[in-house]
């Protein structure tokens, strides 16, 4: 398996290429901004873009999606209960002083269970809602890619549109009933382990 992790824009969102190093298929998770770099390591690694994945569709995660699809034709992939917060990417975007190109409509919306294949990978969509309403994670191949749910020691805010902090809870109890051992790669910030979250993450610590 191929990963690459690439922080874009001003608000560093990671964007994770992942590929089957065999077939060469990928998929691109979180796009938000800079399509240039995204495409110069599709076209260094020699990869074939199946997927544009967006764990959830706040304007830093999805900025550069309009530009990806275009160059690549790949499928636009989005949680079923985030397409209003997709089509209102534009307008949150221009609140915060930004600008983002029109988005296209998604060519598929998943859900809770979806299996996403590229050539001998599987990943499962988790639906993870509480930062987005259709906010989702990946998880298969040892890694789970979470988004703006769960940080390295911390987890999305809940104040935006659609946000939930009960359904954040729920959504952080699931994850951490993954293997300890699963390697987390967060929408912004440094790796981390279920493991390790579940003993230095201080959201539960807010409920209790």
């Amino acid at each position: 398996m191929i990963i690459r992790s690439i922080p874009l824009g001003p608000l560093e969102a990671n964007c994770f290429i992942v590929a089957d190093e065999h077939s060469r298929k990928a998929m691109v998770i979180d796009p938000g901004d800079e399509p240039d770099r995204i495409m110069d390591v599709l076209k260094t690694e020699n990869l074939s873009l199946a997927y544009i994945i967006c764990t959830h569709a706040h304007f830093d995660h999805v900025g550069a999606v309009p530009d990806i699809k275009e160059q690549t034709g790949a499928a636009v992939v989005i949680h079923r209960d985030e397409q209003e917060i997709y089509h209102g990417a534009r307008d949150m975007a221009a609140f915060w002083g930004y600008a983002v190109d029109p988005l296209p409509e998604p060519d598929l919306l998943a859900e809770d269970g979806h299996e996403i294949k590229m050539g001998s990978l599987t990943f499962t969509v988790l639906h993870t809602p509480g930062h987005s309403p259709g906010g989702m994670c990946l998880f298969g191949e040892g890694i789970v890619i979470t988004g703006d749910t769960l940080f390295a020691g911390s987890v999305g805010r809940t104040d935006f549109h659609g946000g939930d902090v009960r359904k954040l809870r729920q959504s952080f109890e699931r994850l951490m009933a993954l293997p300890p051992e699963t390697v987390v790669l967060a929408g912004h910030g440094p790796n981390s382990t279920i493991g390790r979250e579940r003993s230095e993450n201080f959201f539960p610590k807010l409920f209790t």
